[in-house]
């Protein structure tokens, strides 16, 4: 195993609690995490990154890191979550870094290989589709069950009461939607979330979606790999299959059979192997 470091990234008034792992002259790559995670759903993945050569950073996002928790809803919107990424990706030296993102990291890694396409040497989503891709499924045009899926969004929007159904009963309904992810990351997110304004913080990324009209979504140029899994609960194949409509870089799609939505930990290894892959064409750039 490789060695993984506590860092703590400061970029103007937010700090950024990360895990990095790797040589600090190694190509970087940034890892985004989801939600109701932290940067601790990928430290298979930083050992896999470490091991090949890569300096590989992950960090606790806007709201999950205590040092980076505004209150108010409208400072979790897109365009503060993508200039989060490209904060930190400066302050560590990264002008150009390959960019990796799973659930609402994922969403936020397509907005900035979308803004910063130069700056993004490739990207990896894991889970997530393509924003636009994602409206059109969500609206009925691509046909499927998405609306069905996203019934949890509308509820997330709401005050307090996602946070009385979540956290309580010692947080049984946090802990349910966890599936096949180890029962010690488990452990490890329902304290996070636990804290006070923690889990708040994480559901205004839903509650700021509607404040606004969606943020521009670019095509994507950046060498781009998409990995979607058939178990996934949240978000549907049509979705997943209509992503390949805004990349117009070179394109890989990987559907993993019988994995649930949580890629990173539940099927770590067929995940690292596919990125390393994707990874190893530039592995000299």
């Amino acid at each position: 195993m490789a060695e993984v470091e506590e860092l703590e990234i400061t970029t103007g008034e937010m700090t950024f609690r990360a895990l990095a792992a790797g040589p600090d002259g190694g190509r970087l790559v940034l890892l985004l995490h989801g939600f109701p995670q932290t940067s601790r759903s990928w430290l298979a993945t930083l050992d896999a990154l470490a091991g090949a050569g890569y300096r590989a950073v992950a960090f606790d996002q806007r709201g999950y890191s205590p040092g980076a928790r505004p209150q108010p809803v409208e400072h979790y919107a897109m365009a503060h979550l993508v200039a989060d990424v490209i904060a930190v990706a400066d302050d560590i030296g990264g002008h150009e870094f390959d960019l990796v993102g799973h659930d609402w990291g994922g969403a936020v890694a397509w907005h900035v290989a979308g803004q910063y396409a130069s700056r993004v040497r490739s990207l990896t989503v894991v889970s997530t589709p393509h924003p636009a891709a994602f409206r059109r499924a969500l609206s009925g045009e691509l046909g499927g069950d998405q609306p069905q899926r996203s019934w949890y969004m509308e509820f997330f929007q709401k005050p307090d009461e996602p946070e009385q159904v979540l956290l309580g009963d010692g947080g049984a309904a946090l802990r349910s939607l966890y599936t096949g992810v180890p029962d010690d990351a488990v452990d490890h997110y329902v304290s996070e979330l636990s804290q006070p304004g923690a889990l708040t913080a994480a559901l205004n990324y839903y509650r700021a979606v509607p404040l606004g009209p969606p943020p521009q979504t670019e095509p994507i140029t950046s060498p781009t790999l998409y990995v979607w899994s058939t178990d996934d609960v949240a978000l549907g194949r049509e979705a997943a299959e209509a992503t390949a409509d805004h990349v117009r870089g070179p394109y890989r799609f990987e559907v993993l059979d019988g994995v649930s939505h949580w890629i990173p930990e539940a099927a770590p290894d067929q995940l690292n192997r596919l990125l390393l892959d994707h990874l190893q064409p530039a592995s000299g750039s």
